[in-house]
């Protein structure tokens, strides 16, 4: 059986309310982050079908591994959001697992976005424009942040692969599905002299910054694959040993072969339903869950876009 799951909204300063688009009764006027599918301390869903009902993600990944057909004591180690870009985000970046877990006492945060939505002219920032550490240093100390940053147009349907130690911030009017390793870490390099309620500027997080900065990093870079599988226009945007993340655009039947003993699935748009070992579950746009290791003689059926992750 499948495990459903209760979405967690987070407030951000620079949230809004696009995620009502995916049928969500949201709690703030600036939502910034639905936690679609986290076993994360920091927003773990709750599941909502099954024997399992009402316990946490994060605690039945701990007490029931078998379902996810893994062992060990390893933590969930994915992550999917959907963030309302209302406002930009601040300029950041995400440590790698080494540094993370040595200062952090978690994973690393590399990730990837799909852009669901965007309006016209939007753009995010990827990368810098610094050749060494010392003139990213000295750029950084001096605030030359429009010469450092580099800059992205974006458009619904573009997917960016962004690496821990790549600089990066989501700009306003941008709404996008994020697929991220389990980790909650961000380093803040500028946040526009922005205040919150208080009146307080948000932390920075600068020597931590210049610690983590990727210089390689600065334009994006994956080749997605298409394929059209059993009628269904299938994408591969990215597959390597932090994630695989596929979408599907249906428009019919599909019988689904798990590529991996547990995936993490997201109906970002349309409808339809899922049979799973002959029970059939609906499925509407906003609808998140993960289909387990029990789960066999999978079939899609219905006109939706799907984006399917797994380690």
């Amino acid at each position: 059986m499948p495990l459903f799951l209760k979405p967690v909204f987070q407030e951000r300063i620079w949230g809004g309310t696009a995620l009502k688009a995916f049928n969500y009764h949201i709690p703030y006027e600036n939502t910034g982050e639905c936690w679609a599918i986290s076993a994360h301390p920091n927003g773990t869903n709750i599941i909502e079908n099954g024997k399992h009902k009402g316990k946490t993600l994060e605690a039945v990944w701990d007490e029931d591994k078998s379902l996810f057909g893994v062992s060990g004591d390893a933590k969930f180690p994915l992550l999917t959001k959907i963030l309302d870009a209302n406002d930009k985000l601040s300029v950041q970046v995400h440590p790698d697992d080494t540094y993370a877990q040595k200062y952090e006492g978690e994973y690393g945060k590399t990730e990837c976005w799909y852009i669901l939505d965007a309006k016209e002219d939007a753009e995010i920032i990827y990368g810098v424009h610094a050749k060494d550490q010392e003139e990213l240093d000295e750029m950084i100390d001096h605030q030359q942040f429009d010469a450092l940053f580099n800059r992205v147009k974006v458009k619904p349907g573009d997917f960016f692969y962004v690496p821990a130690g790549t600089v990066h911030a989501i700009g306003e009017g941008i709404l996008i599905l994020e697929t991220q390793q389990s980790s909650d870490t961000t380093y803040r390099i500028y946040d526009y002299d922005r205040t919150d309620k208080a009146g307080n500027k948000r932390d920075l997080h600068l020597e931590q910054s210049k610690s983590v900065i990727n210089l390689s990093t600065n334009s994006p870079n994956t080749t997605p694959k298409h394929e059209v599988i059993q009628g269904q226009n299938y994408t591969q945007f990215v597959s390597n040993s932090f994630f695989t993340v596929e979408r599907w655009v249906m428009n019919g039947k599909l019988t689904y072969e798990k590529p991996n003993t547990y995936c993490l699935v997201s109906i970002v748009d349309g409808n339809g339903e899922i049979s799973i070992n002959n029970d059939v579950y609906t499925l509407e746009k906003g609808t998140h869950f993960i289909l387990t290791a029990t789960d066999q003689a999978i079939i899609f059926n219905g006109e939706m876009t799907m984006i399917i992750s797994y380690v």
